[in-house]
């Protein structure tokens, strides 16, 4: 068999092209995907059930959401908050009565240590240092010579990871207040329902009695009448939820400053940049690419 045939197994180095060919066959290694069009929320639809939203509302930062999904989201982390508040206050307390029990037995121990020793003292002459058996005492060996740390009682307080009772305890955690705040379950922002603002979109005028949720396009600009898709970046108007395009922004609204429908007066804050999904076959805002970690051949 040639070094260079076409199925060369007795080769002694193993080479990229037979690991990639190998790993291709067996399932071995990392895949990267991209994600299809499928796999990307659609603009108009909520961020936490990822269906279209029936009342869109929209925070702050320009992540949509349904409604009643988002008020049903705040209750229950409202509900968690309560129960870990009233879990945080029973440990406190339970802490705060063995800290108070700690300290009444320290104090009873002094007490008991010190009558212990005023019971030890005595009024007459001890009998060791008296002058007959004071030379008798010097030429006995002391019998507490050890110096051992099992010796005259100090095995028990000694920790011991072979016997359950002797085993040292790990120090308990410092106890942390539960966080009122509850945060957006996408961006990972302080969340209030004063800041959501209710969503408008315009839809397609179409003769056509199908679901708005099953035609293809479905929303148009307040303002331009473009039809809007992931493609088409969008902004929201805070005072009346009227969705425009970016392009609608830059070309009209932000020469006056004026709500082109209302013509109120609009601010920087009155305007909320929607965030988008992508589209599938262009990077917008959101990384459309995935890896899939497999076991690894190894040389």
């Amino acid at each position: 068999m040639t070094r260079h045939a076409r199925n060369c197994t007795a080769g002694a180095v193993y080479t990229y092209h037979e690991k990639k060919k190998d790993a291709q066959a067996s399932g071995y290694g990392t895949n990267a995907t991209r994600i299809g069009k499928d796999s990307v929320k659609d603009f108009d639809c909520c961020s936490l059930s990822l269906q279209p939203c029936r009342n869109p509302v929209i925070t702050k930062d320009g992540y949509l959401f349904d409604k009643e999904v988002i008020l049903e989201y705040i209750i229950k982390k409202k509900n968690e908050y309560s129960k870990k508040l009233k879990d945080y206050e029973k440990r406190k307390k339970k802490e705060e009565d063995e800290l108070t029990q700690q300290k009444v037995n320290e104090v009873e121990k002094k007490v008991s240590s010190f009558l212990k020793e005023e019971d030890n003292i005595v009024s007459k002459r001890i009998a060791g240092f008296q002058s007959e058996n004071f030379d008798e005492l010097l030429d006995k060996p002391s019998t507490s010579t050890s110096i051992s740390n099992m010796a005259e009682g100090r095995d028990k307080d000694l920790p011991s990871f072979w016997v359950p009772s002797m085993t040292p305890s790990a120090e308990k955690k410092k106890l942390e207040k539960p966080d009122p705040t509850i945060y957006c379950p996408i961006s990972n922002k302080p969340l209030k329902v004063k800041d959501l603002v209710d969503v408008k979109f315009t839809p397609v005028p179409d003769d056509d009695k199908k679901s708005i949720h099953v035609k293809e396009n479905r929303y148009m600009c307040a303002v331009t009448h473009d039809i809007l898709s992931n493609s088409v970046p969008c902004a929201v108007l805070r005072p009346t939820g009227d969705v425009v395009t970016l392009e609608c922004v830059e070309k009209i609204i932000k020469k006056d400053w004026t709500h082109p429908l209302t013509s109120k007066k609009l601010t920087e804050k009155d305007i909320i940049v929607m965030q988008r999904g992508g589209t599938g076959y262009a990077l917008t805002n959101c990384k459309l690419e995935a890896k899939h970690e497999r076991p690894a051949l190894q040389a």
